[in-house]
């Protein structure tokens, strides 16, 4: 089953995102702000990580930063999720090493598709 990391701080979204993922086939793991995603990345290996970029404690910039700069997690891709899709976000989200970039509120039909790109899958997490 792939295992995607979900890094959210808020509650809300965090739980609904999780769980649209969830029905999809995909194992969700989930941390709360940017220190907890480096530690997770790291215990649950997960195929895929979609990272907040506003986050507390590390912002997802640097979380993604050091993901990629460290040979363990350097693989995994990652896709940026924010809700300021100001000019020159997605610049610099994949200046920071995300592979992909996409707006909240999320729209799941065109998240399952950059996820499915990313992960070189036809249909959902099987």
């Amino acid at each position: 089953m792939t295992t995607i990391l979900l890094v959210e701080d808020n509650e809300l979204n965090r739980d609904m995102l999780s769980r649209r993922l969830t029905r999809q086939g995909y194992q969700v793991v989930t941390a709360a702000d940017g220190g907890e995603a480096l530690a997770r990345a790291s215990d649950s290996a997960p195929d895929l990580i979609l990272m907040d970029l506003s986050l507390p404690v590390i912002d997802g910039w640097e979380a993604t930063r050091r993901l990629k700069a460290d040979d363990a997690t350097r693989r995994i891709p990652v896709i940026a999720l924010t809700a300021h899709a100001m000019s020159g976000d997605r610049e610099q989200a994949m200046a920071a090493g995300c592979d992909d970039f996409d707006t909240k509120p999320v729209e799941l039909p065109r998240l399952l598709q950059k996820i499915a790109a990313l992960l070189g899958e036809q249909g959902g997490g099987q």
